[in-house]
């Protein structure tokens, strides 16, 4: 059970999904009846054997047993389940002072540091946040793609025209490059190559169940967790000292930190920064490596949608086509693939909140004290939301379909105002892996295809290691058909006028709006966006239906008058 309860605190980080607004209405604020049980509890342990022997088959047969909402029992906690969009919904708009994220995050406090973020007090723990906002903005991503694109080729440099690799293995090496050299800057990327790498490899050892209830016991892999810290903290040290002899200043995230002030005009201190770097990182290396080896695989699977992704990617960028931040918006089968295995393969089991007020939802009350979870896993199999759910099925996004346009029922990314905040740089990272990948090879798999499933046993979801794929050097590389895809979303079209409405409780900032529209929107320094034209001119629609697609967070809606 631990292990798998930590999975879930774990994961919450990776998502994280604050928002200020609950979904308590009036027919709900006075107390309901408790949410159905699950039978079978054993003394002591709860249902903690059947959980941990697959937590995904297990929250399946609560959800099919007893609806959208029931309660279970892992020792003597109490868990209540909640899936399905409208369940998702109460559970991420909920207030913090009312479900609390922060109970679940102790396991991290050895490893981000006592005082930051998630250990923070809260006034602390949102400036914090919202310091690394500016190297998620539309700005800085703009030459992410250049960067991921040089790691992949330098990976790939080696392979000759065919062979073997343990495909999560390479998926992971390369997300660490990808990531430190994004967001982390050139001394971790190069100076610190190797010595980073193996702190790295300590501190992620570290996030071991046990720390859920004893995070300071005296056992050697926490005690290398605690040398790494320590290690960590003495390099960034040294490396803020360097870069203040520096005339010219980087702009990674590692430079943002440095330069941040709290409200009050104090500085982070080396230990915050530490803290807040090592969670950067937390953050997207995992995740991103098992969502990229499950897209390959799948794609591997399944001839027919490696022949569509392959026939997008040579028309739009032929053999030698430069892939650019603008680029890789313009390839929708590719990103079509990555969602779906988003659906399927979520990589967290599922996110707890500790309840804090008694929270209630559709005539159920659950009591302060007990652990509210969601689970993408589950909610992404619900066939009234997704029909035929186990089917790998892209088409579901198409414009004809959208099968996730409902809200909150595609939570890959988690959800609500502070759903991953790096969930576009997440995107733009997987599809200019395949931009370079899939150009350059073809992959097949050495295993029976039924012999590559998720591995449950593990903090975050990955495929089963070793993942072993054969790659061969394409030869067939069409030339470029065309120069870009134009965007053709059917009921925009121009027509007697538009209006822009913005969901600030979604809205976090990225300013992508206003990158693509200028005209109509200003961000400020401190995210806040503003609307610049009450009536804009029909020539500026193209400009608005850009800003609402590209939208990170999809708080921008456009409707015609």
């Amino acid at each position: 059970m631990l292990k798998q309860l930590a999975a879930g605190c774990l994961n919450a980080h990776y998502y994280p999904d604050r928002v200020m607004n609950t979904m308590t209405t009036e027919k709900t604020v006075s107390a309901g009846k408790e949410p159905p049980k699950m039978p079978g509890s054993l003394p002591f342990l709860g249902h903690m054997l059947e959980f941990g022997k697959n937590p995904f088959s297990y929250m399946m047969a609560l959800r099919n047993k007893l609806g959208e909402i029931g309660e279970f029992r892992m020792f003597h906690q109490k868990m209540v389940l909640m899936t399905g969009p409208e369940a998702n919904e109460a559970f991420f708009r909920a207030p913090d002072a009312q479900l609390d994220q922060s109970q679940a995050y102790k396991i991290m406090t050895p490893i981000f540091g006592k005082g930051v973020v998630f250990d923070a007090p809260p006034h602390k723990k949102d400036q914090q946040l919202k310091m690394l906002m500016p190297v998620l903005r539309d700005k800085p991503m703009r030459g992410y793609a250049r960067v991921i694109v040089q790691e992949v080729e330098q990976m790939t440099a080696r392979w000759g025209d065919s062979g073997e690799i343990d495909l999560l293995k390479f998926m992971k090496e390369l997300t660490i490059y990808t990531s430190s050299h994004c967001l982390l800057g050139d001394e971790f990327r190069y100076e610190l190559n190797e010595e980073f790498a193996k702190i790295y490899h300590d501190l992620e050892k570290g996030v071991n169940p046990l720390a859920f209830v004893f995070p300071y016991l005296p056992l050697p892999v926490f005690r290398r967790r605690d040398k790494a810290r320590a290690r960590l903290q003495e390099l960034v040290t040294g490396i803020i000292a360097k870069r203040a002899q520096k005339p010219e200043k980087s702009e990674d995230a590692f430079q943002l930190l440095i330069e941040s002030k709290y409200d009050d005009g104090s500085s982070l201190s080396a230990h915050e920064i530490t803290g807040m770097l090592i969670g950067t990182i937390f953050a997207g290396h995992h995740t991103t490596a098992g969502t990229a080896a499950w897209t390959l695989l799948e794609l591997s699977r399944r001839p027919e949608q490696l022949e569509r992704v392959l026939n997008e990617l040579d028309a739009h960028f032929g053999a030698d086509g430069e892939v650019t931040f603008q680029s890789l918006r313009e390839i929708p089968v590719l990103e079509n693939v990555i969602k779906e295995v988003l659906r399927l393969h979520p990589p967290l089991i599922f996110l707890i909140r500790k309840v804090m007020q008694d929270f209630h939802f559709k005539g159920y009350t659950v009591k302060a004290g007990k652990y509210v979870c969601a689970s993408p896993r589950v909610s992404h199999r619900i066939a009234d939301v997704f029909p035929d759910p186990e089917k790998f099925d892209p088409d579901r996004y198409s414009e004809t379909r959208q099968e996730d346009a409902k809200p909150f029922s595609w939570i890959a990314f988690g959800g609500g105002k502070h759903k991953c905040t790096g969930n576009a740089f997440a995107m733009l990272q997987l599809k200019a892996i395949f931009s370079i990948l899939l150009r350059r090879y073809t992959f097949e798999l050495i295993e029976d295809k039924d012999n590559y499933q998720d591995d449950f046993t593990q903090m975050v979801v990955q495929p089963v290691s070793p993942c072993r794929v054969r790659y061969i050097k394409r030869k067939d590389i069409k030339e470029a058909a065309v120069e870009s895809m134009r965007d053709n979303i059917p009921g925009m079209q121009a027509g007697p006028g538009f209006q822009i409405k913005i969901d600030r409780e979604l809205c976090q900032g990225h300013a992508t709006c206003m990158a693509e529209a200028p005209e109509l929107f200003q961000v400020d320094d401190a995210g806040n966006v503003t609307v610049l034209q009450e009536s804009p001119s029909l020539d500026l629609l193209e400009k608005a239906r850009k800003a609402a697609k590209y939208c990170p967070t999809k708080a921008i809606k456009i409707e015609l008058n």
